[in-house]
């Protein structure tokens, strides 16, 4: 059993009573662990909260950089979207907070992580394998999965220890946010029938209704400029968000396939998130070559089934990693978007790379297309299709 723990701490309910639960129960000692991801709401009062409900000591990271750098920025150049819709919000965040878990670890000399997941979420998988990947030693503890108390009995805890937390018994939404989106989920959208409730949304609030235009700058497949102006990439997308969020656009309402085998229906905001999927994929159209796009297409989607099942640190997410780094080497230039109420969509694209040759392209004067060069070109294309045709097909003389 373990003596000393570095808990991933959000400052909610479950992961409060966690510390206090497992120096009770476990008599272990709690080391508390907060990491600015983005998210939004006060954090400077984190680590008195933590050492109120009974850490030993407790720190609050900034790793909003690093975040967007290693974890958001590779996911963008794969355009990983699991299931073709969601970009992963909190699928990114976990192995980033892993990763500072193992670290402050090995400095306070714990012999456990523990974090605050139930039993039938995907977070669990992804703290839990990341943590092996990374440091198979340590062992793992999960208080919320294990201790068996309702949300009731949680609250009712955390007053007779006097641990601070401001949730009530009343049912509310479980939410997740980072920069690179917000997560919604439980109440009234556990039935996939209703609306959801409109004060659910924060980021996507409508509040602009002129017609706008931004354009984003590509550096080898990574956003460096908006409208001109540099910044870095966590500061880029947190203006973007703001930006595209005042048009009402980019929320997600699926049912998606989580990784223990139910169904769940979710609820997300990623106005950045989507506007720079959108963008980028469309500056490849102009610069990625035909089969490289397409192979790229399809390890896309394999891509972002790892990162959302925990496999962030896996051996065939690595080796996709380097393909898919090989293949913004041309992946420069700029899209413009054209934003609306409730609207985003592609305006325009650009790039000193591109593979787009006017002059191949055109049907006008400038037309450079040796035309008379496909006669021959689709009869050797169509000779398999013919040969079949005669012997097999429907009007084949056999």
């Amino acid at each position: 059993m373990a003596n000393r723990v570095v808990l991933a701490y959000s400052g909610g309910l479950d992961t409060s009573v966690a510390v206090r639960w497992m120096t009770e129960e476990l008599g272990v000692e709690v080391i508390a662990l907060s990491a600015d991801v983005g998210q939004t709401g006060d954090l400077s009062d984190l680590e008195q909260r933590a050492l109120a409900a009974g850490a030993v000591a407790a720190e609050v990271i900034d790793i909003k950089e690093e975040f967007a750098r290693d974890f958001v920025g590779p996911a963008l150049k794969a355009n990983a979207m699991y299931e073709g819709r969601y970009p992963l919000v909190s699928a990114l965040s976990r192995p980033a907070i892993v990763k500072h878990l193992v670290q402050t670890a090995r400095r306070y000399g714990a012999d456990a992580v523990a974090h605050g997941c139930t039993g039938k979420g995907n977070d669990q998988v992804r703290f839990e394998v990341s943590t092996v990947a990374l440091a198979p030693d340590l062992e793992i503890v999960a208080p919320v999965r294990n201790w068996g108390m309702t949300r009731e009995a949680s609250i009712e805890y955390a007053s007779r220890f006097a641990i601070p937390v401001t949730a009530t018994k009343d049912k509310l939404y479980s939410i997740d946010d980072n920069l690179w989106g917000r997560a919604i989920e439980c109440g009234e959208m556990e039935d996939p029938w209703a609306e959801p409730p409109a004060g659910v949304w924060e980021m996507t609030v409508p509040t602009a209704v002129e017609p706008r235009e931004v354009v984003i700058a590509f550096d080898t497949g990574t956003p460096v400029a908006l409208d001109g102006v540099t910044a870095p990439l966590h500061d880029l997308i947190i203006e973007l968000n703001e930006i595209v969020g005042s048009y009402g656009w980019g929320r997600i309402d699926m049912v998606e396939n989580r990784r223990v085998g139910i169904k769940s229906r979710e609820t997300y905001e990623c106005p950045a998130a989507l506007a720079l999927i959108m963008a980028h994929r469309d500056l490849e159209s102009i610069t990625l070559e035909r089969d490289l796009q397409r192979e790229k297409l399809r390890l896309e989607s394999r891509y972002a089934e790892l990162a959302y099942d925990g496999l962030w640190f896996s051996p065939l997410k690595r080796a996709l990693d380097a393909f898919m780094e090989d293949s913004q080497a041309a992946v420069t230039g700029e899209v413009r978007l054209e934003l609306g109420p409730r609207s985003c969509q592609v305006a325009g694209r650009r790039s000193p790379l591109s593979l787009y040759d006017y002059g191949l392209a055109t049907y006008d004067a400038a037309d450079t297309f040796e035309h008379a060069d496909s006669e021959g070109f689709t009869r050797i294309w169509g000779l398999g299709v013919q040969t079949w045709a005669d012997v097999q097909g429907p009007g084949s003389r056999s």
